[in-house]
């Protein structure tokens, strides 16, 4: 088993790690659920939880209105407008992450996000959260053209950053996406649990992290700790 070195740099996933985007997608689903006059907003966002599509394609929304029979050209276009506005609107950072970054950066570490939103919606996001000077790169699923838990967009955000696996820090949401995947290629991994809306409870051991997150500043802690390690 390689040695870990100290920590050089962090990736972060970028939903429901940096903010809350469940919260932010459910408030806009209710937006449109207003506009059009029926249903509910836990039903039309179950739709974009579904595999059919994916969690962003705006044809969640095309079928909704299709199974609720008022399917118009002109409606879809307007709930789209409203779900790309109002998602955006309502993003908002957790406690803790805009001081715990600029810590971070202080102490000199690279940090980068890997995402697989498109490039137009993540830096919609991260700009309306004001980290955009933080993060270099944004790696996002129309760069690479895999989605994770595949392991090309890990090893093309670490190559971007002129990093190794053993010596960064990758945080995220997701177990089975980002926890997984990162620890494979030798990565240490920090499971953001409180950002896991999924969150069954145990954690079984081929997803075990090598630290979990009840909050995100508990990350300077990590880095204090796997550093001290090395020195």
């Amino acid at each position: 088993m390689m040695k870990r070195e100290e920590i050089k740099g962090i990736i972060f996933d970028m939903d429901n790690t940096l903010f809350d985007f469940v919260k932010a997608k459910m408030l806009a689903c209710s937006i449109i659920v207003d506009y059009i006059g029926t249903g509910e907003p836990e039903e039309l966002f179950g739709y974009f939880r579904r595999d059919k599509h994916g969690f962003e394609d705006l044809d969640n929304i095309s079928d909704y209105l299709r199974d609720y029979e008022i399917f118009t050209d002109d409606r879809f276009i307007e709930c789209c407008n409203i779900y790309e506005n109002e998602k955006v609107r309502n993003i908002e950072l957790y406690p803790g992450v805009k001081e715990t970054i600029c810590k971070l950066k202080s102490i000199g570490l690279p940090l980068g996000v890997l995402t697989d939103a498109n490039r137009k919606n993540t830096r919609a996001r991260i700009r309306k959260v004001g980290l955009c000077r933080y993060f270099d790169p944004l790696v996002t699923f129309d760069i690479t053209g895999e989605k994770k838990p595949s392991h090309t967009p890990f090893y093309y955000a670490l190559d971007s950053m002129g990093l190794q696996p053993h010596e960064t820090l990758f945080v995220g949401d997701s177990l089975r996406r980002d926890i997984v995947p990162s620890k494979q290629i030798g990565m240490i991994a920090a499971y953001a649990r409180y950002g896991d809306s999924n969150d069954a409870g145990d954690i079984v051991d081929t997803e075990r992290p090598d630290y979990v997150l009840n909050n995100f500043k508990d990350i300077i802690d990590i880095v204090l700790k796997e550093n001290e390690h090395d020195s």
